[in-house]
């Protein structure tokens, strides 16, 4: 027996800031499993198996509590717009229907959707939300002050996440795994070079460092390189100063002068790529 009725999607709502007639055009009805298509904008990109076997037994047990949610892409067809873990689970046990909200949405809001309502809803590590946060600001061409605001996260925060995909690919992964906590990559971040990087995560791992003595780990390497004495050549001081820059602002800066006086000169190519020098040196 089909089962529809008319739902309010209140939080999703206004974490989006579209109108209220919008979010409350939404069925709830049981579909047919095969007629669901997977996003591929969904956030979580990694599936742990054990915990889908667990939650399938769980549904075989007590159904499904909270409905997945989709869109209608045609007349007999869905897209999943979130939970994937449940629809993975119900599949796995054979389930032949399952329950959903099915909201009405385009193309152009589906990304933003999808991506909010997994972050908010889902236990997504914290490469999946940096990710997740960097594909909004790109696709929306919003700032990470606005993206805080539809996120209900302040700026520092939502920065704090997309730092960390600036962390070489193999501490991303252990982040992923789980080998290390956000606060060890954190750390990590404040370290000028990326060998250096995994030379520290590589301790970290071998000797199970916690977030605080990691921390001083970070903190007495830098105070070392800041007792070094400073070079001598004013020539090689400043192209070492224009190179940590140039890497910092992912464009080509270049200084006139020298080590008493002169200029930093900052290009940009767009007004988006203003926008994001403007937030790194905190100014938007």
């Amino acid at each position: 027996m089909v089962n529809k009725r008319n739902t309010l999607g209140r939080g999703l709502g206004s974490l989006l800031n579209v109108s209220e007639k919008k979010v409350e055009e939404s069925i709830f009805d049981e579909i047919q499993i095969n007629k669901i298509e997977i996003n591929k904008d969904q956030p979580r990109k990694s599936f742990n198996e054990e915990k889908i076997k667990e939650l399938s037994l769980s549904i075989k047990q007590h159904g499904i509590i909270q409905p997945i949610t989709v869109r209608r892409i045609d007349n007999d067809k869905f897209q999943l717009i979130s939970g994937e873990r449940r629809f993975r689970a119900s599949k796995l046990i054979g389930n032949k229907t399952i329950p959903a909200f099915i909201r009405d949405t385009d193309d152009k809001n589906l990304l933003e959707l999808a991506l909010i309502e997994n972050i908010q809803r889902e236990n997504l590590n914290s490469i999946e939300i940096a990710i997740s946060y960097k594909k909004l600001i790109d696709e929306l061409k919003i700032n990470q002050e606005k993206l805080g605001i539809r996120v209900g996260k302040d700026r520092t925060t939502i920065n704090n996440y997309l730092r960390l995909l600036k962390l070489p690919p193999t501490i991303q992964k252990g982040l992923k795994d789980n080998k290390i906590q956000m606060g060890h990559a954190r750390s990590l971040i404040a370290i000028e070079t990326s060998e250096l990087q995994l030379k520290i995560y590589q301790l970290i791992l071998v000797n199970k460092l916690s977030v605080r003595k990691t921390e001083e780990l970070v903190r007495n390497l830098n105070k070392q390189k800041r007792s070094i004495p400073k070079e001598k050549s004013r020539t090689n001081n400043l192209e070492k100063i224009e190179s940590k820059l140039s890497s910092y602002f992912g464009t080509k800066i270049t200084t006139q002068g020298d080590d008493k006086s002169g200029k930093i000169i900052i290009p940009y190519k767009s007004t988006n790529d203003l926008n994001r020098i403007l937030e790194l040196l905190d100014i938007i």
